[in-house]
């Protein structure tokens, strides 16, 4: 049958592929004849590639029956074989699809000889036997033949027209949009309801725990994590539809992760017990990136991650999840077309409703307010409450967070992040011990002059230097050094392989990095002395703490390979921001410097210098403190938040105030009209008789919006003193 060209599909994991097969060609009998590729037998020919009995032979791999063949996997009839799935005649089989011989049987298209076959596809062939197929488990084909799985598909997936990226996440994603999407709108109403002119109130908790629930039980529909009482898969990644548990009820999540779950919560406790703005920021960025990290734990195994791994996931996360914002459209157009005809027009009448209500409502609402003043009135004062701005301020917030978290779990279910850990330590460690060894010989020189001077007390100034100049001077420079080792200790752990005496050599700088935080830290200590407390000092001196306590990890780490970095920092962060956060620095810095400024009358000058910015020799003044003179810096005072409420509203009712002004509409306006103003200070914003007026008047903004919603403890603490 030379030159006659058959089209067949080939079912290699599904029908996919169209391949045309000559029953002759050119010199040679085509794939499927009794010939082959330049006379030697083809594939489906009774021959064989190299001499073995080959695929679609009536040979097998390795002596065993082949797909094809006269044999079959495990003793059963095989693809093409005389028999069939599960005794069934298959495709290719002598049997045929409804009665006729199909393709590679004994018939073929058109009474000429099909692809493997000798007879034609009106020929008689065995009348096949209607029972359920059984699927053969997957063959892999001969090196050299077209692969689906090789190329990166699958026959399933070509066969259901789906791209071979998407994974068993993103079709329950897709299946289960209308779950997923009411959730996620769901989640943007709570988020606008708790954080609308909120910042900071009783609600932001409330919005932490909701934003762990939804995410939560979105692991759960889509088979990310399991519930308890079901059989777990291990350390690794959940597989759908899994978890590990011990018979109880609840989501079954992975181990470490409630450490997780513990911090954002405290963090959003924190903030609405606090007033201080720079808390409350801090204490959602953390609360964001916990999150994060968090669910990167649940999708992804990250037993083996380390800092930067783990650093580099969270930006891909967040940057990658901007390319999702469409996939609320795709998967809702895919949904709606999946779903019956009754329930699309249920869609419709609704909307339908919401058309046809609203106008309805509002024209009822109209007309009852001008039945009754009562209610006319309380109209009134709802109707000016509402604004346009406000209502896109709503509505940007609604779909800001609806179509931010639908993004970033469609992002998560594509799994684009690889787990694999590449080891990066390539580079030579002769350059890293050269660079890293001329930095530690200058630390070490540095740090015995260090241990001389500050430690052991033998330092000598230089001339016209006092010691606060000389720790002022000295603390950021040291501070910059400190933090500049900890990259270079980091890099040559990640970028160069190892040497043990490169480690020993990173131990050492590290070292001496202690000794350069310890003594920027006690240059601190002196400064505040001289100088009383700020809010910045405090921050700076928590900053040290820290820095020596993450360098703790990072030398354990030049010695233990497999030191967990990463953890050991998040919860040293943790642990000592929520000391921070929970401790108040407003209130620390106004307690310590109110405990150091007059008490019992006014000062009589308030605009001489301030004692900060005079040169001071030590000895001037006994006690820890060693200014001349007492503290005096009110213009600062008057900067704090409410947290400073429980120091300074005592010392406000010392010096005489009129706590009455608070509960005025403006503090500074009535101590005006009542001619409260210290006579020696006058309207000064930063006297010692009228700070207090314009920290009021700063407190009363803060309480504009004071109520349920938005209650907050360290302002309600602030109000019940005024009282």
């Amino acid at each position: 049958m030379t030159g006659i060209e058959q089209s067949v599909w080939v079912d290699n994991a599904g029908d996919a592929k169209q391949v045309n097969r000559a029953a002759g060609a050119e010199g040679a009998t085509a794939p499927g004849g009794e010939g082959a590729y330049g006379g030697q037998p083809a594939p489906g020919a009774g021959g064989v590639y190299g001499g073995q009995p080959d695929l679609g032979a009536g040979g097998a791999y390795g002596g065993q029956p082949a797909p094809g063949g006269e044999g079959a996997y495990g003793g059963q009839p095989a693809p093409g074989a005389g028999g069939a799935y599960g005794g069934q005649p298959g495709p290719g089989a002598g049997g045929a699809y409804g009665g006729q011989p199909a393709s590679g049987a004994g018939g073929a298209y058109g009474g000429q000889p099909a692809s493997g076959a000798g007879a034609a596809m009106q020929g008689n062939g065995p009348e096949p036997v209607r029972r359920m197929p059984v699927m053969p488990p997957p063959m892999v084909p001969p090196a050299g033949t077209w692969n689906p799985q090789n190329s990166g598909m699958s026959g399933y997936g070509m066969m259901q027209g789906r791209p071979a990226s998407e994974t068993q996440e993103t079709k329950r994603m897709k299946e289960n949009y209308g779950y997923l999407a009411r959730g996620a709108l769901l989640y943007g109403l709570f988020y606008a309801f708790c954080m609308y002119r909120n910042g900071s109130g009783v609600t932001f908790p409330l919005f932490v725990a909701a934003s762990i629930g939804f995410f939560c039980l979105s692991m759960v529909k889509l088979g990310v994590v399991g519930k308890r009482g079901r059989v777990g898969s291990g350390g690794g990644a959940l597989q759908a539809g899994q978890g590990t548990g011990n018979g109880r009820g609840g989501i079954a999540l992975k181990k470490g992760s409630l450490f997780y779950i513990v911090t954002m919560l405290l963090l959003g406790i924190s903030t609405f017990c606090t007033d201080d703005g720079t808390i409350i920021f801090f204490n959602k960025l953390g609360v964001f990136l916990l999150l994060m990290s968090f669910l990167l734990k649940q999708y992804f195994d990250t037993s083996k991650w380390k800092l930067g791994k783990y650093l580099g996931s969270i930006c891909i996360l967040i940057g990658a999840s901007v390319g999702e914002l469409g996939r609320p459209f795709s998967d809702g157009a895919a949904y709606n077309k999946s779903r019956e005809k009754r329930a699309d027009r249920k869609g419709w009448y609704i909307a339908l409703g919401l058309l046809i209500g609203v106008p309805l409502l509002l024209m009822v609402l109209l007309l009852l307010a001008s039945a009754d003043a009562v209610f006319g009135k309380m109209t009134a004062r709802l109707l000016e409450s509402i604004s346009l701005w406000g209502i896109i301020n709503i509505m940007f917030r609604i779909g800001a967070v609806f179509f931010g978290a639908y993004a970033l779990t469609a992002y998560l279910c594509k799994r684009s992040i690889r787990e694999e850990v590449t080891d990066m330590r390539r580079g030579e460690p002769v350059l890293a011990i050269t660079v890293t060894g001329l930095l530690t010989v200058l630390y070490l020189f540095f740090s015995v002059i260090q241990i001389a001077g500050l430690f052991l007390g033998k330092l000598q100034l230089p001339e016209g230097y006092t010691y606060a100049m000389y720790a002022r001077r000295g603390f950021f420079q040291l501070l910059a050094v400190s933090l500049l080792n900890l990259v270079i200790v980091l890099c040559c752990m990640s970028f160069f392989r190892e040497s043990k005496a490169l480690k020993v050599i990173l131990a050492i700088m590290s070292f001496c990095t202690f000794i350069m935080i310890a003594s920027s830290f006690l240059r601190m200590i002196m400064y505040i002395r001289y100088y009383y407390l700020t809010y910045m000092r405090v921050l700076v001196l928590w900053a040290l703490v820290l820095l020596a306590v993450l360098f703790v990890g990072v030398t354990a780490s030049i010695f233990k390979e497999n030191f967990p970095l990463f953890r050991y920092g998040v919860t040293a962060v943790a642990v000592l921001y929520l000391a921070l956060s929970f401790g108040h620095p407003d209130y620390i810095v106004a307690r310590v410097n109110i405990a150091n400024a007059p008490h019992g009358e006014m000062l009589e000058q308030e605009d001489k210098d301030q004692a900060a910015q005079k040169p001071i020799e030590e000895g001037s003044k006994s006690g820890f403190f060693l200014a001349p003179e007492p503290y005096q810096d009110y213009a600062y005072l008057r900067t704090l938040s409410a947290d400073a409420a429980l120091a300074l509203v005592p010392y406000l009712k010392e010096l005489g105030y009129h706590m009455e002004a608070f509960h005025e509409e403006d503090a500074v306006a009535y101590a005006s009209s009542i001619g409260a103003w210290n006579s020696g200070s006058g309207r000064s914003r930063s006297g010692q008789g009228s700070f207090g007026y314009y920290w009021m008047s700063k407190l009363q903004r803060g309480m504009e919006n004071f109520g349920i919603r938005t209650y907050n403890v360290s302002r309600h603490v602030a109000r019940m003193l005024f009282d």
